[in-house]
């Protein structure tokens, strides 16, 4: 069995320094969770920061370090201060956490965290690639490690990698800011599989990939010039049996065993046994929202007077990133909002927000979640937010409310919750009566649905489907492998072609000798091409055709001097060498004046999109036009021609970038037959990159060779991945009849 590694900031360890030495203490949070399921059934290693600076120990004392977390099949990757302050909190932190949560105004643009976060991450790179062997797969971990999958990649192409992003993915717009934007996605692609929390995240990637490098997306596969990445949304879950499980027994402990806390709580259910409490539990953090929490409960409370010295808001603000300016800020306007609000709504027997600045143990955790009867969750932007899962599964007697802001990546797998608007505050201070007023079946039934959701697609069943579908992204690559022209096929096929004795080599155009270029006009041969083909033409036993959708009178003013045969407009028009123009059969073009009014109104509505026109067809191309709307306004002339052509013998033919209206019943695999017929060919290779080559590939002889040019599903019998391949294919032909 392969093993899979894993990859993050930090390792699933803390270091402790005792009296004894070093010992290690086990991380209790969701990833380190589900991971160690995952790199221990699979014999794998865990790469990442051991979380202490490098200075701080000694030669020695590292060494004592390393060899505990060997023992736990960890790599330590270790990082200095600097690295630390440049890399996490400065470029991870300072850039990337506020851009990803659209606070586009707290990032920073510093180039030298940027250098010291590709450095970091070559670190990490070279540290599992040390361990790597040809068929392991590796799992990386979020947006402190982006560059990483790339970096593992081009120098272990064999490798299966998967990247699962943590937080959220912004749209295009936010994310086109950053100045380092292609260099980041770069990385990502890198990866065979990319995760997600949700489908939201997933389809602002694809928008990105698309406009910063123009890759072909079909469902969720991107079409790269070697390889097809899978995307896709994995909504991370917690482990929730060991929260139903730590709630169940919290509630069954005798007094005397119970926290200080727990006591706590329930004297105060004693003495005040109508008392409701609303739970927000977050690190201190701008995204969370908290400023707007206070606001909204302050509302509630001037809105319901009733409510007063009945509910109490339990805040607990875990401390986050305190050195930084922005987070001191919002400390303090969070400070001065709660002691507002206790001074306008408190008494000496009341107060309406306890606040706790610090972090509690599981156990206090488990203590809240059991004893609050609403969960107020409301952060502006939040890649996921397990706190809400937390606090389901901890409901043992299935009673309890949740507010959930629609910002949160949670809320798409969380209906039943109240789902709010956290910049609302009249509309949050709404749900909070909603809430505490909700008669308490309709909770027991919400919260029941809740539970068995969360229970079944918990951290262990999130884990396994990315690893089954990091499995299906390695089976489409071999799939895709299978086919690809390798040396030892290459050797045979340049074999078989120097023994034959008469060939006939069909060559579509675009995309097949020469790359896309937004204007088609920019796509004429280049010196290389022009040579190559006279090295084809040269040989006595060729005959070489080009077999393009390009018009004639294109085509023929490109191929000036060359003796090779033309068939154009996917078969309308063929001339061979030394002869004139001839069409295949008697067609028509009275037709065009019908369906040029529908494309002309698709370029008004589509900027940067043009039409052009041939003999017998016309052509709608949308290569410079936004990639989305360009697709969405093909679909739609799709389906508007489609009932249009039905009955006029006609044919709607889809390209790269291109929607083509062309007479019915013609197409390359007929030309490419036509021209073989009556001739007796010991070697017939076609080679395209578009399913409109597709005919040709179905339609030649069962022996003949036939190579599709990119990663795509195909007829072919044969792939290369792109233009230079063909090139590269193509001269060792040539070189192989010299």
């Amino acid at each position: 069995m392969s093993k899979i590694h894993i990859v993050s900031n930090r390792l699933p360890y803390s270091i402790k320094d005792t009296e004894n030495g070093f010992s290690l203490k086990p991380s209790v949070g969701g990833l380190a969770t589900g991971m160690k399921s995952i790199y221990k059934d699979y014999h794998g290693s865990w790469i990442g920061w051991p979380g202490v600076a490098k200075e701080d120990h000694s030669t020695k004392e590292l060494d004592q370090i390393d060899a505990l977390l060997e023992k736990e099949n960890c790599i330590p990757v270790h990082l200095s201060h600097e690295e630390i302050n440049l890399y996490y909190e400065g470029f991870s932190n300072r850039t990337i956490w506020p851009l990803f949560h659209y606070f586009t105004q707290f990032a920073d643009f510093n180039a030298e965290t940027w250098e010291v976060y590709k450095a970091v991450n070559q670190k990490m790179a070279d540290a599992t690639i040390s361990i790597l062997e040809d068929g392991d797969s590796v799992w990386v971990h979020d947006y402190q490690l982006l560059l990483v999958p790339e970096m593992i990649k081009s120098k272990m192409p064999n490798v299966t990698i998967g990247f699962f992003l943590h937080i959220p993915f912004p749209s295009f717009e936010v994310f086109r800011t950053l100045p380092w934007r292609k260099e980041l996605i770069k990385g990502m692609l890198g990866a065979d599989l990319v995760g997600f929390h949700v489908y939201d995240y997933e389809r602002h990637f694809f928008s990105t990939v698309r406009r910063l490098f123009g890759y072909e997306i079909s469902f969720n596969q991107i079409h790269v010039e070697d390889r097809i990445i899978l995307a896709d949304a994995f909504p991370m879950g917690i482990d929730y049996d060991k929260f139903h499980d730590a709630a169940l027994a919290t509630h069954q402990k005798p007094l005397q065993e119970k926290s200080r806390l727990h006591q706590e709580l329930e004297k105060y259910f004693l003495t005040s046994p109508d008392r409701r409490l609303i739970l927000s539990i977050d690190r201190l953090d701008y995204t969370k929202g908290i400023p707007n929490r206070l606001k909204a409960f302050a509302r509630f409370l001037e809105k319901y007077p009733e409510f007063r010295y009945k509910v109490t808001l339990v805040m607990l603000a875990v401390p986050s990133r305190g050195q930084v300016d922005h987070y001191q800020q919002l400390k303090k306007e969070v400070d001065e909002l709660v002691g507002s609000i206790n001074g306008l709504y408190g008494s000496i027997n009341y107060t309406p927000v306890w606040y706790f600045y610090r972090s509690l143990p599981f156990e206090n955790l488990i203590e809240l979640y059991s004893s609050c009867d609403v969960a107020l969750i409301t952060p502006v932007r939040d890649g996921m937010n397990l706190v809400a899962k937390e606090y389901v599964a901890s409901r043992t007697n299935k009673s309890g409310v949740i507010i959930l802001s629609e910002m949160a990546g949670v809320a798409k797998e969380m209906g039943e919750a109240i789902i709010i608007n956290p910049n609302d505050e009249n509309d949050t201070a709404e749900s909070i009566y909603q809430a505490l007023t909700m008669p308490l079946d309709e909770q027991r039934e919400r919260m029941s649905y809740l539970q068995d959701r969360i229970k079944r697609y918990d951290i262990f069943k999130w884990a396994n489907e990315f690893v089954k579908s990091l499995n299906t992204a390695r089976d489409i690559q071999s799939d895709f492998l299978a086919k690809r022209i390798n040396s030892k096929i290459q050797k045979q096929l340049v074999a078989d072609y120097r023994k034959s004795k008469k060939r006939a080599i069909f060559l579509d155009y675009d995309g097949t000798l020469t790359n896309f270029r937004k204007n088609p006009q920019d796509a004429s041969p280049d010196e290389e091409l022009h040579n190559l083909l006279k090295q084809l033409e040269q040989d006595e036993h060729n005959d070489v055709t080009l077999i393009s959708g390009r018009d004639r009178a294109t085509l023929e003013k490109w191929m000036e001097g060359h003796k090779v045969n033309l068939i154009c407009e996917h078969g309308v028009w063929v001339k061979n060498l030394g002869g004139t123009w001839k069409t295949l059969t008697n067609i028509s073009n009275s037709w065009i004046d019908m369906v040029r009014p529908i494309l002309e109104n698709f370029v008004d509505r589509t900027p940067g999109s043009f039409i052009e026109d041939k003999n017998y067809s016309i052509v709608w191309h949308y290569r410079k036009a936004e990639p989305e709307q360009g697709e969405l306004r093909a679909n739609e002339l799709k389906d508007e021609l489609t009932n249009l052509v039905s009955n006029h013998n006609l044919e709607i033919m889809e390209g790269n970038k291109v929607i083509e209206v062309k007479n019915g019943g013609i197409n390359k695999g007929v030309a490419a037959l036509n021209f073989l017929h009556g001739k007796d060919y010991d070697y017939v290779l076609a080679m395209g990159d578009d399913w409109t080559d597709e005919y040709m590939f179905r339609e030649l002889p069962r022996e003949a060779i036939t190579i599709k040019v990119g990663l795509k599903h195909t007829s072919a019998a044969y792939n290369l991945e792109s233009v230079a391949a063909v090139r590269e294919f193509l001269g060792n032909l040539v070189n192989a009849s010299k």
